[in-house]
């Protein structure tokens, strides 16, 4: 890799995990002030809305071959998680104050907080064991308790896609409805994310394994 590749993917890391990290902080200042968990999306949802949609260029950075990780699981994340945040969230103003939404992206901030970082410093090739845990710890329970929430919101907008006939122009070209698709998608949409939670197991096994192989050998040394 370049000298050049690794100053810019170090750069995009670092500029995602301080816009998460900011994410966080104004949600919790909101929960201090207005003394309830509800209002995270109206808070801090167009930075979250803003830096998840920017983070297509992961799938770029795939693409083009300048990280390992490939085409197919970025987009795949991406694609999900932009879906949710301005499809639903962004246009039916129901499911902005739910809690469960609140958990959802609290729960998204404090993983990219990990994720980010955890890339930043790989590519400097001086990631912290304790940041490689974390990493490949944190999402055993963050992944599951995002997804809990992303599920119960987009059952909850159902009735109101609806109710309003959502993009319906779009979707005036095909033998089915936006409701339709969404309940596709949730039917769906767990077995997609299972398919990638196991696969974080197994990289957990690999880079777990190693860490504890380079600790042991720095002791011995």
């Amino acid at each position: 890799m370049s000298p050049f590749v690794k100053f810019y993917l170090f750069g995009y890391n670092f500029l995602q995990a301080s816009a998460w990290a900011i994410s966080l902080l104004i949600i919790l200042n909101s929960f201090l002030s207005n003394k309830t968990i509800n209002a995270a999306y109206a808070s801090a949802g167009f930075l979250i809305s803003l830096f998840q949609t920017a983070a297509v260029l992961e799938v770029l950075h795939g693409a083009i071959g300048i990280v390992p990780s490939g085409f197919l699981s970025p987009l795949m994340q991406w694609s999900g998680r932009t879906h949710f945040i301005l499809a639903i969230v962004g246009q039916i103003k129901e499911v902005q104050d739910s809690p469960w939404l609140s958990i959802t992206l609290v729960a998204w901030c404090i993983g990219e907080m990990i994720r980010y970082p955890h890339y930043a410093f790989t590519c400097l090739g001086r990631c912290p064991n304790s940041l490689t845990y974390l990493r490949y710890t944190g999402f055993i329970v963050i992944y599951p308790t995002g997804l809990v929430g992303e599920l119960l919101i987009m059952y909850k907008a159902l009735p109101h896609v609806k109710e309003r006939n959502l993009y319906a122009n779009f979707f005036s070209v095909f033998l089915f409805s936006y409701y339709d698709f969404l309940w596709a998608v949730l039917l769906v949409y767990p077995f997609l994310w299972l398919k990638l939670y196991l696969q974080l197991f197994k990289q957990r096994k690999s880079k777990l394994g190693k860490s504890e192989k380079l600790h042991g050998k720095r002791k011995r040394m």
